[in-house]
Order: C-alpha cells, then sequence, then structure tokens
C-alpha cells in the first residue's frame, strides 16, 4: 500500500499540496542536483566559479560604454546614486538569475533525459536545481555589488531585504521554467522561441534606463512587468537605503505566486507524458 507523509484529505482540499509537498520531501535530492549541475557548468575550467562573476562584469562593462559613454545617458540627483555603473549593475543581477533560470531550464528536462526515463525521477525539481546553481553565482555578485556601493558611501542595512525578493524572482523564474521544460519535451523549438522572449523582455525592462525616460505610450507596460519591481527594489535596497512600497510588494508577490502556481499545475499535467517522448 502506497503511503504518503501527508494527510490525503487535506491534500484533496488544497490543489496542489502534493505537488509541493513533493518538493519539500525531495529537498536532499534537489542539493545533490545543485552540486552537480554547479560543477558540471565549470568542470574543466581553470578560473571554475569566477567565471560566473566574469560574465556579469563584461556585460556590464559592455553595457556602459554602451549607455554612459557613447549615448550619454545620465543619472539625476533624485535617483538612488548618480553612479551609472552601480545603478546599471544593481539592476542586472535580478535580471541576470531570472533569465538565466528560465533559459536553462526549458531545456533541462531534454538533457536530463536519460535521467528521467530509466529512473523514477521527479522531474519538477530539475528546473528548481537550475535556478538554485544559478542563485549560487548570484550571491556572489551581490556580494560584489555590496562591497562595491560600500566603496562609494552607499552602504545601507537595507541591503537584507533584498533576499525576500530574490525569492519572489526565484518563485517567478521557476513557474516559467515549469512552463517552459514541460514545453520543450513535445515542441523542441520551445527553448529558442524562449531565448527571443528573453530579449524583448530584457529590453523592456529598465535596467539601462530611468523609468521616466521610457516613452509615454509604453510605459504603461512597465506595470505588467514583474521585473520592473524587482530591478527597481534591488536599486532601492543596495543602494538607496529605502524600503520598497507595499504597491511593489505586493505585485510581485502576487505575479510571482500566481506563475509558480500555474506553472506547477501546467508542469503536473503535462509530465504524464514525459517517459514516452523523451
Amino acid at each position: 500500500m502506497q503511503r504518503h507523509w501527508y494527510h490525503p484529505g487535506v491534500t484533496a482540499r488544497l490543489p496542489g499540496r502534493l505537488f509541493v509537498g513533493n518538493l519539500i520531501h525531495r529537498r536532499s535530492l534537489i542539493l545533490q542536483l545543485v552540486k552537480r549541475d554547479f560543477q558540471q557548468r565549470y568542470v574543466g575550467s581553470a578560473a571554475g566559479w569566477i567565471w560566473g562573476l566574469v560574465h556579469p562584469l563584461v556585460q556590464l562593462a559592455a553595457l556602459t560604454f554602451m549607455f554612459q559613454y557613447c549615448l550619454k545617458q545620465k543619472l539625476d540627483s533624485n535617483e538612488v546614486t548618480t553612479n551609472y555603473p552601480l545603478y546599471l549593475f544593481a539592476g542586472l543581477l535580478p535580471w541576470n538569475l531570472f533569465a538565466e533560470t528560465v533559459q536553462r531550464a526549458s531545456g533541462s528536462l531534454v538533457e536530463q533525459a536519460n535521467l528521467l526515463t530509466k529512473t523514477v525521477f521527479p522531474a519538477e525539481i530539475v528546473p528548481i536545481s537550475v535556478f538554485l546553481s544559478g542563485l549560487v553565482s548570484h550571491l556572489l555578485a551581490v556580494v560584489l555589488l555590496v562591497v562595491a556601493a560600500a566603496a562609494n558611501g552607499q552602504l545601507h542595512a537595507t541591503l537584507l531585504l533584498v533576499l525576500p525578493f530574490t525569492f519572489l524572482i526565484g518563485l517567478l523564474a521557476v513557474g516559467l521554467g515549469w512552463i517552459a521544460a514541460a514545453l520543450q519535451v513535445y515542441l523542441r523549438d520551445t527553448a529558442q522561441a524562449v531565448a527571443v522572449g528573453l530579449t524583448f523582455w530584457f529590453w523592456l525592462t529598465p535596467i539601462f534606463m530611468k523609468e521616466k525616460d521610457i516613452p509615454l505610450d509604453v510605459r504603461f507596460l512597465l506595470s505588467w512587468n514583474p521585473m520592473t519591481y524587482a530591478v527597481r527594489a534591488y536599486r532601492e535596497l543596495v543602494l538607496g537605503g529605502i524600503v520598497p512600497t507595499s504597491g511593489d510588494w505586493l505585485v510581485l508577490s502576487a505575479f510571482a505566486a500566481t506563475v509558480f502556481i500555474a506553472g506547477g499545475l501546467f508542469f503536473r499535467y503535462m509530465k504524464h507524458g514525459f517517459a514516452d517522448v523523451l
């Protein structure tokens, strides 16, 4: 007889409880996958995990050169900082964590096909392990941002509140990652479509420009872009010592929770045919 560590009656009343319960129950397996993924990303590399810092720094240097020196982008005195590289770096970090998770998660099930088809394996934890693996590099980069901000005289205790926003970014990214990963199993063009979509999404997120500089006829899109609130929060908390408004918290939380739940339910529905297709 199959036994569960939770009460089945409660599970029936709360859709998704079984799904989330399995994630918690498999936490040790998730940690093993995270360790494996992080090691494989840098296997054979002399610099190892340092590349996780080099990539965002090179991206920062390129965008700073383009927008600050070529396009003469400047920050007003009423912004959280007048240091454009810091402003840009604080916006890039949450975006890079989100985009990397969604992009890598979209192909993660196909890459782990042997593991999923030959063993009784909870496929839903693969995209989660992708996020947690990227989170390691992200936190290292956040430390670098904090050090740079402190050197610029902008060290604030509010930076600790970045962690809840990082958690919300994770919910959002994993939810979309579940959807993309499930579709990729059946439609192998999904990962390419995700890459295109993330490119558009990047340019519609106020990372390299001030929100007020975005044209009025498209500025309404910012309120429907959950990453707007994440980018704004990182800048305010780390560079400005400002606690985001309750509206920003609630909107991002609503986006993240909705996408996470919808992604989980979609993944659970689609996973029954994974073994046959993979």
